[in-house]
């Protein structure tokens, strides 16, 4: 049910990386968009941010709450989604298309803490 190109983390992000595993894309899981509802504006960092494993990369708000957005891993925002300001229901049509940000790792063995498709649909069930 969840694509096998990526990682999932505990929070629900998923991280798309590169062939080569220097950098990748974030964006939320289709069980993340389900529970919050119709989305109707995404926040992200500016580009240049670096951030830590774990830490709040931006929020993401629905009808029914605003919720926090996490970074599955370390690393140097390089690009955001800018796309997303004006179609921010691209995230409840294409979860996992609409990416929200690139990010260049700093960490690559952070990989290693987050869940492939089959162990994140465990966590879900």
């Amino acid at each position: 049910m969840y694509p096998t190109d990526r990682y999932y983390s505990r929070d629900h992000e998923w991280f798309r990386p590169s062939a080569d595993e220097t950098h990748g894309e974030v964006g939320i899981t289709d069980y993340a968009q389900q529970e919050l509802g119709d989305v109707v504006y995404v926040e992200l960092p500016e580009v240049g941010r670096v951030l830590t494993q774990g830490e709040q990369l931006g929020s993401i708000e629905s009808v029914k709450a605003v919720s926090d957005l996490y970074s599955p891993v370390s690393g140097e925002i390089v690009e955001v989604n800018v796309a997303l300001s004006d179609n921010p229901e691209a995230v409840n049509k294409t979860p996992h298309d609409a990416w929200m940000v690139k990010i260049r790792l700093s960490k690559k063995d952070e990989l290693q803490t987050l869940l492939d498709a089959d162990s994140y649909g465990e966590l879900i069930a």
